[in-house]
Formats: C-alpha cells, sequence, structure tokens
C-alpha cells in the first residue's frame, strides 16, 4: 500500500476532527447535568419554597416558523437563512415545599444550545454520503 493510500484509510478511521467530537458529545452526555447537579436547588425568597434542578435535555435543532409551527433545521438551511444551528434545552424542575418533593415535575424552556455539526445531536450525524448531498451538505466536509 502506498504512503498516500495509508493516509487516506488513516483519516478515512481517524478524522481529524474526532476529539472536537468526542469532546463536545461528552459534554452533551455528562457535562451539562454536571453542570446543573452542581447548582442542585435554587431557594427563591419564599418561605418553605425550593426548586430542585433535575434532568437536562437537548432536543435536535428545530426552528419556530412565523405561522407558530415547528419543524427540524439542517446546518444547510441554517447557512441559507444565516441562522444560529442550535437546539432546544429544557430543565426539569421539581417544586419541593417544606421538604417535601412534589410529585409534579415541570419541564421548562431554559434556552438554545449551539449545535455542532455532524455531532451526535445534529439532524447529518450518522447520515451517508447521499442522504448528506439530498440535505444540502458536502460529504466530504467532517463537520465540526
Amino acid at each position: 500500500m502506498a504512503g498516500r493510500e495509508l493516509m487516506e484509510l488513516y483519516l478515512r478511521e481517524n478524522s481529524l476532527v474526532r476529539q472536537h467530537f468526542d469532546s463536545y458529545n461528552k459534554f452533551i452526555d455528562f457535562g451539562l447535568q454536571e453542570a446543573i447537579d452542581r447548582v442542585g436547588l435554587i431557594k427563591p425568597p419564599v418561605e418553605g419554597f425550593e426548586l430542585k434542578l433535575d434532568r437536562v435535555r437537548l432536543d435536535k435543532p428545530t426552528i419556530i416558523e412565523a405561522d407558530g409551527s415547528r419543524r427540524y433545521l439542517k446546518p444547510s438551511e441554517c447557512r441559507l437563512r444565516n441562522l444560529t444551528y442550535a437546539a432546544p434545552l429544557f430543565l426539569e424542575l421539581i417544586p419541593i415545599f417544606n421538604g417535601v418533593e412534589k410529585r409534579m415535575h415541570a419541564e421548562v424552556y431554559i434556552g438554545e444550545m449551539p449545535i455542532m455539526v455532524k455531532s451526535k445531536n445534529c439532524h447529518l450525524h450518522g447520515m451517508t454520503d447521499d442522504e448528506l448531498i439530498e440535505a444540502g451538505e458536502d460529504p466530504s466536509d467532517p463537520g465540526g
């Protein structure tokens, strides 16, 4: 096997952006929740009331259109419309009254999180070359 072929084979198996994906995906899988767990409780100035910060959840990128409809958003559309490729982030809150957790949990929207192209929360993750082309993407783009 020639040196060039060997290098191409290596790069196909070990992307130059692999460490970026691994780091980003680890943050999404563990880091977000660890940050929430460190805060733990919010104690507003109300006697006997606390809010426990529970599970954080990150969706895939979506957009809310002018008519109020929500649909998936792909990176190519973000580039064309000058939008940030981001996904909604939600947090489950558990009310605590006088030290007793209530069963009524609420999941609240807390903002938008930028999504790394081709990371596990990206709509392009795991697509074949043909699917990437259909989505308006360059299959040779490693993402990031």
